[in-house]
Protein backbone atom coordinates (compact mmCIF):
# COMPACT_ATOMS: atom_id res chain seq x y z
CA UNK A 1 0.00 0.00 0.00
CA UNK A 2 1.20 3.55 -1.20
CA UNK A 3 1.96 5.57 1.93
CA UNK A 4 2.69 9.58 1.38
CA UNK A 5 5.83 11.01 2.16
CA UNK A 6 6.25 12.98 5.36
CA UNK A 7 8.03 15.88 2.88
CA UNK A 8 4.86 16.45 0.91
CA UNK A 9 3.00 20.41 0.43
CA UNK A 10 0.68 22.07 -1.08
CA UNK A 11 0.47 25.26 -2.95
CA UNK A 12 -2.58 27.53 -4.01
CA UNK A 13 -2.71 28.22 -7.49
CA UNK A 14 -4.80 31.46 -7.81
CA UNK A 15 -6.05 32.88 -10.97
CA UNK A 16 -5.01 36.70 -11.62
CA UNK A 17 -6.63 39.02 -13.91
CA UNK A 18 -3.55 40.98 -13.78
CA UNK A 19 -0.35 39.61 -12.93
CA UNK A 20 1.50 43.13 -11.63
CA UNK A 21 -1.11 44.13 -9.78
CA UNK A 22 -1.54 41.22 -7.62
CA UNK A 23 2.04 40.36 -7.13
CA UNK A 24 2.25 44.28 -6.07
CA UNK A 25 -0.43 43.93 -3.65
CA UNK A 26 1.43 41.24 -1.94
CA UNK A 27 4.09 42.91 -1.65
CA UNK A 28 2.36 45.21 0.04
CA UNK A 29 1.66 42.78 2.47
CA UNK A 30 5.04 41.65 3.13
CA UNK A 31 5.40 38.78 0.80
CA UNK A 32 8.58 38.16 -1.36
CA UNK A 33 8.15 37.70 -5.17
CA UNK A 34 9.76 34.57 -5.96
CA UNK A 35 9.07 33.49 -9.38
CA UNK A 36 7.56 35.90 -12.36
CA UNK A 37 7.21 35.12 -15.84
CA UNK A 38 5.41 36.63 -19.14
CA UNK A 39 5.95 34.15 -21.50
CA UNK A 40 5.32 31.82 -22.78
CA UNK A 41 2.31 32.23 -20.21
CA UNK A 42 2.08 34.57 -17.16
CA UNK A 43 2.76 33.02 -14.37
CA UNK A 44 4.11 34.51 -10.43
CA UNK A 45 4.69 32.78 -7.20
CA UNK A 46 5.04 34.62 -3.80
CA UNK A 47 5.86 33.77 0.11
CA UNK A 48 5.95 35.05 3.28
CA UNK A 49 7.27 32.59 5.62
CA UNK A 50 5.94 29.32 5.10
CA UNK A 51 3.07 30.59 3.27
CA UNK A 52 3.78 30.13 -0.53
CA UNK A 53 1.47 31.60 -3.32
CA UNK A 54 1.08 30.50 -7.40
CA UNK A 55 -0.65 32.88 -9.76
CA UNK A 56 -1.90 32.15 -13.20
CA UNK A 57 -4.42 33.62 -15.95
CA UNK A 58 -6.90 30.72 -15.70
CA UNK A 59 -9.17 30.79 -18.62
CA UNK A 60 -9.76 26.87 -18.97
CA UNK A 61 -13.03 25.17 -18.19
CA UNK A 62 -14.65 28.11 -17.31
CA UNK A 63 -12.36 29.69 -14.50
CA UNK A 64 -12.24 33.32 -16.57
CA UNK A 65 -13.89 34.56 -13.50
CA UNK A 66 -12.72 32.11 -11.18
CA UNK A 67 -11.33 32.98 -7.71
CA UNK A 68 -9.77 30.54 -5.27
CA UNK A 69 -9.72 30.50 -1.92
CA UNK A 70 -6.83 29.39 0.98
CA UNK A 71 -7.01 29.15 4.96
CA UNK A 72 -4.24 29.98 6.74
CA UNK A 73 -4.07 29.05 10.37
CA UNK A 74 -1.38 30.67 12.57
CA UNK A 75 -0.79 31.10 16.62
CA UNK A 76 -2.70 34.29 16.78
CA UNK A 77 -4.46 36.63 13.74
CA UNK A 78 -4.20 39.33 15.36
CA UNK A 79 -0.65 40.95 14.74
CA UNK A 80 -1.51 39.68 10.94
CA UNK A 81 -4.32 41.97 11.12
CA UNK A 82 -2.74 44.60 12.48
CA UNK A 83 0.23 44.43 9.84
CA UNK A 84 -1.57 43.97 6.55
CA UNK A 85 -3.82 46.80 7.42
CA UNK A 86 -0.56 49.63 8.39
CA UNK A 87 0.31 48.56 5.18
CA UNK A 88 -2.54 48.56 3.13
CA UNK A 89 -3.40 52.20 4.86
CA UNK A 90 -0.02 53.27 4.13
CA UNK A 91 -0.62 52.11 0.08
CA UNK A 92 -4.10 53.13 -0.26
CA UNK A 93 -4.26 56.28 1.99
CA UNK A 94 -6.97 54.31 4.31
CA UNK A 95 -7.82 50.73 4.82
CA UNK A 96 -10.02 49.54 2.19
CA UNK A 97 -12.88 47.64 3.52
CA UNK A 98 -15.16 47.18 0.04
CA UNK A 99 -14.90 46.37 -3.32
CA UNK A 100 -11.26 44.62 -4.25
CA UNK A 101 -8.91 44.13 -2.82
CA UNK A 102 -9.66 44.40 1.31
CA UNK A 103 -9.41 43.37 4.76
CA UNK A 104 -12.68 42.27 6.65
CA UNK A 105 -12.48 43.95 9.99
CA UNK A 106 -11.71 42.01 13.12
CA UNK A 107 -13.99 43.05 15.62
CA UNK A 108 -12.99 41.88 19.50
CA UNK A 109 -12.62 38.26 20.28
CA UNK A 110 -13.17 37.54 16.66
CA UNK A 111 -10.21 34.55 16.00
CA UNK A 112 -10.53 34.85 12.16
CA UNK A 113 -10.48 37.50 8.97
CA UNK A 114 -10.28 37.62 5.54
CA UNK A 115 -7.91 38.98 2.51
CA UNK A 116 -9.13 39.74 -0.51
CA UNK A 117 -6.73 40.30 -3.51
CA UNK A 118 -7.18 42.50 -6.59
CA UNK A 119 -8.79 39.07 -8.24
CA UNK A 120 -11.02 38.51 -5.80
CA UNK A 121 -8.91 35.07 -4.03
CA UNK A 122 -9.04 35.17 -0.72
CA UNK A 123 -6.80 34.21 1.88
CA UNK A 124 -8.60 33.66 5.22
CA UNK A 125 -6.09 33.90 8.54
CA UNK A 126 -7.61 31.50 11.25
CA UNK A 127 -6.72 30.55 15.16
CA UNK A 128 -5.27 27.88 15.23
CA UNK A 129 -6.75 27.02 18.90
CA UNK A 130 -10.09 28.75 17.69
CA UNK A 131 -12.64 26.54 19.25
CA UNK A 132 -16.45 25.88 17.57
CA UNK A 133 -18.53 28.56 16.79
CA UNK A 134 -21.63 28.59 18.51
CA UNK A 135 -24.84 30.23 17.47
CA UNK A 136 -26.53 31.91 19.41
CA UNK A 137 -30.61 31.03 17.95
CA UNK A 138 -32.16 28.37 16.19
CA UNK A 139 -35.42 28.48 14.80
CA UNK A 140 -36.81 26.89 18.13
CA UNK A 141 -36.54 29.47 19.81
CA UNK A 142 -38.26 33.35 20.50
CA UNK A 143 -36.43 36.41 18.20
CA UNK A 144 -38.00 39.08 17.51
CA UNK A 145 -37.76 39.61 13.70
CA UNK A 146 -35.41 42.71 13.59
CA UNK A 147 -32.71 40.96 15.52
CA UNK A 148 -32.80 38.22 13.30
CA UNK A 149 -31.85 39.76 10.73
CA UNK A 150 -29.31 41.84 12.82
CA UNK A 151 -27.73 38.24 13.30
CA UNK A 152 -27.96 38.10 9.33
CA UNK A 153 -26.21 41.10 9.44
CA UNK A 154 -23.48 40.23 11.08
CA UNK A 155 -22.89 37.09 9.49
CA UNK A 156 -22.91 37.93 5.65
CA UNK A 157 -20.07 40.32 6.26
CA UNK A 158 -17.72 38.24 8.85
CA UNK A 159 -18.40 35.00 6.11
CA UNK A 160 -18.57 35.99 2.91
CA UNK A 161 -17.41 39.64 3.42
CA UNK A 162 -20.59 40.83 1.93
CA UNK A 163 -21.37 44.29 3.07
CA UNK A 164 -23.95 45.26 0.55
CA UNK A 165 -26.20 41.78 1.01
CA UNK A 166 -26.24 42.68 4.88
CA UNK A 167 -26.89 45.99 4.39
CA UNK A 168 -30.23 45.67 2.05
CA UNK A 169 -30.87 42.77 5.05
CA UNK A 170 -30.93 45.85 7.09
CA UNK A 171 -32.60 48.24 5.11
CA UNK A 172 -36.07 45.90 4.43
CA UNK A 173 -36.22 44.87 8.25
CA UNK A 174 -35.71 48.55 9.37
CA UNK A 175 -38.18 49.73 7.71
CA UNK A 176 -40.59 46.47 8.04
CA UNK A 177 -39.97 46.17 12.10
CA UNK A 178 -40.78 50.37 12.27
CA UNK A 179 -41.88 49.84 15.99
CA UNK A 180 -39.61 46.94 17.20
CA UNK A 181 -38.50 46.87 20.77
CA UNK A 182 -35.82 49.85 21.00
CA UNK A 183 -32.98 47.77 22.00
CA UNK A 184 -33.15 46.25 18.91
CA UNK A 185 -33.49 48.75 16.64
CA UNK A 186 -31.04 50.33 17.70
CA UNK A 187 -28.63 47.57 17.79
CA UNK A 188 -30.18 47.22 14.14
CA UNK A 189 -29.14 50.82 13.11
CA UNK A 190 -25.54 50.69 14.79
CA UNK A 191 -24.80 48.12 12.61
CA UNK A 192 -26.38 49.53 9.68
CA UNK A 193 -24.29 52.96 10.35
CA UNK A 194 -20.98 50.40 10.65
CA UNK A 195 -21.66 48.74 7.40
CA UNK A 196 -22.66 52.48 5.81
CA UNK A 197 -18.75 53.99 6.61
CA UNK A 198 -17.33 50.66 5.94
CA UNK A 199 -18.92 50.70 2.07
CA UNK A 200 -18.19 54.51 2.09
CA UNK A 201 -21.33 55.92 2.43
CA UNK A 202 -21.35 59.02 4.49
CA UNK A 203 -24.62 60.52 3.61
CA UNK A 204 -26.04 57.12 4.63
CA UNK A 205 -24.02 57.03 7.66
CA UNK A 206 -24.84 60.32 8.78
CA UNK A 207 -28.66 59.83 8.24
CA UNK A 208 -28.67 56.33 9.95
CA UNK A 209 -26.38 57.71 13.29
CA UNK A 210 -28.87 60.56 13.80
CA UNK A 211 -31.88 57.83 13.76
CA UNK A 212 -29.95 56.64 16.17
CA UNK A 213 -29.00 59.32 18.30
CA UNK A 214 -32.71 60.12 18.43
CA UNK A 215 -34.09 56.61 19.92
CA UNK A 216 -34.03 57.13 24.13
CA UNK A 217 -32.08 54.43 25.25
CA UNK A 218 -31.43 54.64 29.25
CA UNK A 219 -28.18 55.25 30.96
CA UNK A 220 -28.22 51.59 31.38
CA UNK A 221 -29.06 50.20 27.83
CA UNK A 222 -26.18 52.43 26.33
CA UNK A 223 -23.62 51.36 28.74
CA UNK A 224 -24.51 47.80 28.39
CA UNK A 225 -24.27 48.20 24.66
CA UNK A 226 -21.50 50.35 24.45
CA UNK A 227 -19.03 48.75 22.11
CA UNK A 228 -22.24 47.76 19.43
CA UNK A 229 -23.76 51.73 19.81
CA UNK A 230 -20.45 52.91 18.99
CA UNK A 231 -19.39 50.56 16.23
CA UNK A 232 -19.48 53.30 13.22
CA UNK A 233 -17.28 55.79 15.05
CA UNK A 234 -14.63 53.51 16.00
CA UNK A 235 -14.63 51.69 12.49
CA UNK A 236 -14.50 55.29 11.08
CA UNK A 237 -11.18 55.83 13.19
CA UNK A 238 -9.60 52.73 12.71
CA UNK A 239 -9.86 53.30 8.90
CA UNK A 240 -9.03 56.83 8.50
CA UNK A 241 -5.90 56.96 11.70
CA UNK A 242 -2.38 57.69 10.63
Amino acid sequence: MFESETNESIIPLFPSVSLDETLDFYQTLGFEVTYQQKEPYLYGAVRRGGIELHFSRLTAYGAKNAFGACLVFVTEVEPYHRTFAEALREKYGKVPTAGLPRITRLRKGQTRFQVFDPSGNVLLYINRDETDVEYSWSPGEAQSGLASALENAVFLPDTYANDKAAATVLDKALARHETADLIDRALALAARAELAVAMGDAERAQAVRLELQQIPLSDEDRDRFRNELQAADDLEQWLTQK
